[in-house]
């Protein structure tokens, strides 16, 4: 594993880290999440990636890591990990429970705390621009979090880029430097690279990818249209069926081709291709197993792509 600095700051970041918004909540296998975190350790992933309402049901994401921590990263472990939590969407019920207020940001960071059982933080993320909070009162939240040693850092996510430069430059201001973007970026999503990017290495700002596999969809698992147990397939997931169409399917196994010409899984290609820029600071990957987490840890083998690689795939996603 290498690591690579986030933005100007001094923090490094490993290539891949772990995202727990799925798997680890309280309808999942508790000693599988566990499995899962202490075997994305062992390998080098240092970066923990978390947000207040991670479940189902919402909050049970954190308390189930915070339980992992007690049983496995007692003492100076914690030292070696940077965990990360984020509130903007929906947490709780009335009007103090989502957006971007200071009164939800502060209540909401105290709560995950406490489901965690950490006195803080490494980084405290806004979880999507509110159109209806001024930017300053979402920005003097984070400040306030960084200053009073509940976090180490300030990161933003879902922010478009005009608002990202906005807010970097009041965090700058108020002397809080923004560390990182959370951004959706994969083959299949690449509004990131419209902009978002080139302000981010302006400011000096770290960017993370997250649903790097499109929801999977930048795997073998649809290589023949939707298996039963996909999460197209269930009808309340993330992923619906309408986005797996047969363009998408011809794209998929043509992407799929690539892959196999250079030794890796497709999903294996598509974090490769999103670590080849390296204003991408790590790809935030979500795992069912450890046999999964590996897998796509293996994508590190072979991160170089040809000319003609590069070429073939952009003729293929346009």
């Amino acid at each position: 594993m290498e690591y690579n600095r986030c933005g100007k700051s001094g923090l490094l970041l490993p290539q891949i880290s772990l995202g727990l918004w799925h798997n680890f909540g309280s309808v999942d296998v508790f000693e599988n999440g566990e499995n899962i975190v202490k075997e994305a350790f062992d390998k080098g992933i240092t970066h923990f990636d978390l947000a207040n309402n991670y479940g189902p049901i919402p909050g049970s994401a954190e308390t189930n890591f915070g339980r992992i921590l007690k049983n496995n990263f007692q003492g100076n472990l914690r030292d070696e990990m940077v965990i990360a939590t984020k509130a903007g969407y929906k947490m709780w019920e009335g009007p103090y429970g989502e957006w971007g207020s200071r009164k939800y940001l502060i209540s909401s960071l105290n709560q995950s705390l406490k489901r965690m059982n950490l006195d803080y933080v490494d980084i405290f993320y806004s979880h999507r621009f509110d159109p209806n909070t001024p930017l300053e009162e979402t920005m003097m939240a984070l400040d306030y979090a960084v200053r009073s040693g509940k976090a180490l850092y300030a990161g933003i996510s879902n922010y478009p880029a005009e608002q990202t430069k906005q807010a970097t430059e009041i965090l700058k201001q108020l002397g809080t430097p923004c560390l990182i973007h959370q951004e959706k970026y994969s083959m299949f999503v690449r509004t990131c690279g419209e902009g978002l990017l080139d302000v981010l290495e302006d400011k000096g700002v770290g960017c993370i990818a997250f649903s790097p596999l499109a929801q999977g969809l930048l795997t073998d698992k649809y290589l023949k249209g939707i298996p039963e147990n996909s999460r197209a397939f269930n009808p309340n997931g993330h992923l619906q069926s309408e986005e797996v169409s047969d363009e998408k399917v011809v794209k998929i196994v043509a992407l799929n081709e690539i892959a196999k010409n250079r030794n890796q899984s497709l999903a294996q290609m598509a974090l490769a291709w999103l670590l080849k820029d390296n204003r991408i600071t790590s790809v935030l990957i979500g795992a069912s197993s450890v046999g999964q987490l590996n897998n796509n840890i293996d994508s590190l083998q072979n991160l170089d792509f040809t000319q003609e690689e590069l070429k073939a795939i952009e003729g293929i996603l346009k």
